[in-house]
């Protein structure tokens, strides 16, 4: 750990202008980000008497290496620059209310011609009306299952509609009337939107419109003696009526709000947010936080609306008129100058006082309190476990620093063939998954498990070494070391994952070249599946580019024997041992991460298509040419002039493919296959 007095900035160097401060570690990973009206002011607080500050933030500022910072004009673009640092670096010692779930989200993707309904989660996406947060999933899904019966809106994937539309089939629910099935024409697009967008103004809560509408045409019908259509009608009202009122009305039907409560000891907080539309408490959200600032109430609530509104500038929807908080926050004109920016209107910021609104703000509290009640007797167990988990490792393999930090790396093929690893990465005893990384493995590398280890350590390291010298490259150019993008998981959609080497380059900070993603920073423990082998491959890799301070260990299978670097014998951990258990876990993890890309991998591998073989046509032009026709069948009967009006094939690329798949019909090749299932996927 440094001391402070080695990287102190002189007090005539610290500006008195008001501006953002970053401490870094020895790495150079930015551990902390922190905002001052006075920045001379503030930052000579952190060295006057570093001993006598709060614990953690004597551990921060033990732990950093150097500090610097950046001038602003005002405490707002301070707040503002802040929040966008935050979220770049992640810093440890920063308080980031983190829940343990992606809350699900109505989704009505209006930018599409055929709308569709489905349950979300995760990034939010352009030209898509969301409704929510809901919790429990169940619930919304059970909305959705009840609308579709009066809005029979599109909720199929796009999959499953194409199919429909080459078929002239419905999928059930079209057979059901879930469905207006505008896949095979049953209804115009027009038509269709129309229906989505009645389906949106119903979950806005202009449900009495609707419900009303119903009952006139079910008088009508009762009228004309059309008692089938008048019960069909009744049974669509009462639908409505079951999703409208499955929420009590808490305050006056006009009242839009986000009410926020918090309930904290010295340690955590819990904080907890009702969504309030129309009157109705529509969603619920809850965090529990580790407090390692020294912060006080109003810093809280501000850090809070900092980050559960910081992403929503994409979305006004998400910001009410109306904000409800236990008390103002800090700097809280700042903040409703900045909301107000994101919403493009005005919002309010206030503690009730007295009625219906105070009385709801005791029933949010109540819930905070409950989940941080909750929160600490399912953590008191696993905390003390981790920290025994880590203290045994440390001791058993004589390491000199605390495993803040373990990698575990695994291989996966089938007899050699689609060759891939995987990276897991555990900090403080809990799995890190947005740092997960894939890597695919080709050539020389895949003869055999320790060529490919040795390529996968050797790769990764690189990256290190290159963020550590802060070395830059094109930003458009694909970074052949990096791997994959993590694994992620959207309810309700396809998820695309951009295949190895193809990852952009993350945004950097202006001051330096190392970024939060490169990894330039090493773990404490290197973990291999497997025994010595695999050992010594890592460690060759590390030594081959000069790194001697990084312990490896392997885990092997058969005996869960721990081997480590130049040992001629293992490690031998009790089998009760909660530090064997957590290698265990670990290299588990690493197992199904590296099993699922494989998979992933050798299913596009067992795709054949005539369309591979014409040269200079990439996936993108293919995926063109089979929008715009159909099939191979219809490409391959296609004139050069039909063939040039699909974007991106010119003259002499069409005729290419025109003489690639111009055969005749003995010597004409197989429509592409699914080698797993025997599915024709284009004619």
């Amino acid at each position: 750990m440094a001391n402070p007095v080695t990287y102190r900035p002189k007090t005539g160097e610290i500006p008195l202008d008001p501006g953002v401060y970053r401490f870094r570690d020895e790495h150079g990973r930015v551990i902390y980000v922190g905002k001052a009206k006075n920045l001379r002011s503030r930052l000579n607080s952190y060295f006057a008497n570093p001993q006598g500050l709060l614990a953690k933030t004597r551990t921060m500022v033990f732990t950093a290496a150097s500090v610097e910072w950046t001038v602003v004009g005002s405490e707002l673009e301070a707040l503002q620059l802040e929040y966008t640092w935050i979220k770049e670096f992640d810093p440890r010692f920063n308080i980031m209310f983190r829940d343990d779930k992606s809350y699900p989200y109505l989704a009505v993707t209006l930018g599409e011609k055929y709308p569709r309904v489905q349950v979300m989660r995760g990034d939010k996406r352009k030209d898509t009306r969301y409704f929510g947060p809901f919790y429990p999933a169940k619930a919304i899904r059970e909305t959705v299952d009840t609308m579709i019966r009066v809005f029979p809106v599109r909720t199929c994937s796009t999959g499953v509609f194409k199919r429909a539309e080459r078929t002239g089939r419905p999928c059930l629910l079209g057979y059901i009337d879930k469905c207006s099935a505008p896949c095979v024409g049953r209804i115009s697009a027009e038509d269709h939107k129309a229906l989505a967008n009645d389906f949106c103004d119903f979950m806005s809560g202009e449900a009495k419109k609707f419900i009303s509408g119903l009952e006139k045409k079910m008088a009508e019908a009762v009228a004309e003696l059309d008692y089938e259509s008048a019960a069909r009608l009744r049974d669509d009202i009462s639908a409505l009526r079951r999703v409208f009122e499955r929420n009590t009305v808490v305050l006056s039907e006009d009242t839009d709000a986000d009410i926020f409560a918090l309930r904290e000891d010295e340690l955590e907080a819990a904080a907890q947010v009702f969504h309030v539309r129309g009157g109705r408490i529509r969603g619920q959200r809850g965090w529990v936080v580790e407090k390692v600032e020294d912060m006080d109430t109003p810093d809280l609530v501000e850090h809070l609306l900092q980050q559960v509104y910081g992403d929503a500038s994409s979305s006004n929807e998400q910001i009410p008129k109306e904000v409800l908080v236990p008390v103002l926050p800090s700097n809280a004109d700042q903040v409703l100058e900045w909301l107000r920016g994101l919403r493009g209107g005005r919002v309010d910021v206030r503690v009730p006082q007295r009625g219906d609104k105070a009385t709801l703000m005791g029933t949010v509290e109540q819930n905070a309190a409950d989940a941080l009640r909750l929160h600490k007797s399912r953590r008191a167990g696993d905390i003390t476990t981790r920290s025994a988990a880590l203290q045994e490792l440390q001791e058993a393999l004589d390491l000199p620093q605390p495993l803040m930090r373990i990698e575990c790396f695994d291989i996966s093929h089938v007899q050699g063939t689609n060759v891939v690893a995987s990276m897991v990465v555990v900090e403080d005893g809990l799995p890190r998954k947005s740092e997960y990384r894939k890597f695919s493995i080709t050539g020389e590398a895949a003869r055999d498990d320790t060529a490919s280890m040795y390529d996968v350590i050797y790769r990764r390291f690189r990256n290190y070494l290159a963020g550590k010298a802060g070395e830059q490259r094109d930003p458009a150019a694909p970074d052949p070391d990096l791997g994959a993008d993590p694994e992620a998981e959207d309810e309700g959609s396809i998820l695309e994952h951009p295949e190895v080497g193809e990852q952009g380059e993350p945004v950097r900070d202006t001051t330096t070249a190392i970024s939060r993603s490169r990894f330039a920073y090493p773990p404490s423990l290197v973990v291999v599946d497997g025994g010595p082998p695999q050992v010594a491959a890592a460690s060759r890799a590390l030594a081959d580019l000069g790194i001697d301070d990084v312990f490896v260990i392997g885990l092997a299978k058969r005996l869960e024997e721990v081997w480590v670097q130049d040992s001629e014998f293992p490690v031998i951990l009790p089998r009760a041992s909660e530090g064997l258990f957590m290698l265990q876990r670990i290299r588990d993890e690493a197992h199904r991460f590296a099993i699922t890309f494989h998979r992933q991998k050798r299913g596009k591998s067992m795709t054949a298509s005539a369309l591979d073989e014409v040269p200079g046509l990439g996936p993108a032009k293919r995926k063109a040419l089979l929008k715009h026709f159909g099939s191979v069948k219809k490409i391959r009967v296609a004139s050069v002039a039909e063939l040039v009006e699909v974007p991106g094939v010119g003259p002499s690329l069409a005729e290419t493919i025109r003489t690639s798949l111009a055969v005749g019909a003995e010597d004409a090749p197989a429509p592409a296959v699914n080698m797993t299932t025997g599915e024709i996927m284009e004619d």
